[in-house]
Formats: structure tokens, C-alpha cells, sequence
């Protein structure tokens, strides 16, 4: 089943949304930021990117109709940048060549919806640790469908 192209161009302009927001909180991160942790039991940013990529790694075989989920140990922070931006490429890759083989609907409220909060996470945790990323109008932003296979 390829799955219909409306829900298949909503997903991929939500990957494609992801990866902007995501380019913005890990773009110029401090070298230590990985590592940074609030509390004993919080995890750090370079866990929360690691889950991340297995977020992304399940959605490829839920889209690829299986339902594997692993979970990886973290690795350093840019080792997980760059496991993120292949992660969400081949994702986007996967479903503009060969469609969905789960629901659409299903894919965006479970692995999806996670990573757009989780990146979030990451967001707060740069402000708290006192290298911020500035604000925006994301409603004006130029998104367009196509994920690069770094995140910007």
C-alpha cells in the first residue's frame, strides 16, 4: 500500500518541519551542551537527541509496515546530530519512494508528535544552559517538503 498522497505530503512537510526546528536548537550548541543536566534523574540533551533517532528509526519500520523499536545508548552530541539528520532523511526518502505502509495518521500522533515535543526539550534545556536560540515566527518560516541529509 502506498498510502494516499495528501496524508504522505502532510507527513513529509512534518518531517520537514522538524528537521528546521531541530536545525535551530542544534546548530551552534556549546561544545559541553551535551552533556548539560538539570537534575540527577533528567536526561541530557545528547540522550534526548538519541532518542530522537530511535523516534525516527521506529517510524521508518512502522512505515515500512514492521514495528521494531530499539533503543540506542547516546553517543556524543555530534555523533547524534549527525545520526538525527540521516535518521529523518531516509524516513522522508522512504515515504516519497515508497509510500506508507501504516496509518498516516497513527505515524504523526505517536513517533512524530514525540519528536517535535522532545525537540522542545532541547530548546528549554540550551536556554537553561545559558546559550539560547532566538525566537520565531514559525508560521512565516520557509519550510518546503525534502530533507537534506544534514539538518541545516
Amino acid at each position: 500500500m502506498k498510502g494516499s498522497e495528501p496524508a504522505i505530503g502532510f507527513l513529509r512537510h512534518a518531517l520537514a518541519t522538524l528537521a528546521y526546528r531541530a536545525g535551530k536548537v542544534v546548530r551552534d550548541a556549546p561544545p559541553d551542551f551535551g552533556a548539560f543536566r538539570v537534575g540527577p534523574a533528567t536526561r541530557t540533551p545528547a540522550e534526548i537527541l538519541a532518542h530522537l533517532g530511535d523516534l525516527l528509526d521506529w517510524s521508518l519500520s512502522l512505515a515500512s509496515g514492521q514495528n521494531v523499536w530499539k533503543k540506542s545508548a547516546p553517543q556524543t552530541w555530534d555523533e547524534e546530530v549527525d545520526r538525527f539528520s540521516r535518521a529523518l532523511s531516509r524516513l522522508d526518502r522512504h515515504l516519497a519512494d515508497a509510500g506508507l505502509r501504516c496509518s498516516a495518521e497513527r505515524l504523526f500522533q505517536g513517533p512524530i508528535a514525540d519528536a517535535l515535543t522532545h525537540v522542545g526539550q532541547i530548546a528549554m534545556l540550551r536556554r537553561l544552559a545559558g546559550a539560547p536560540v532566538s525566537g520565531e515566527n514559525f508560521f512565516e518560516a520557509e519550510i518546503s517538503v525534502g530533507v537534506p541529509e544534514e539538518v541545516p
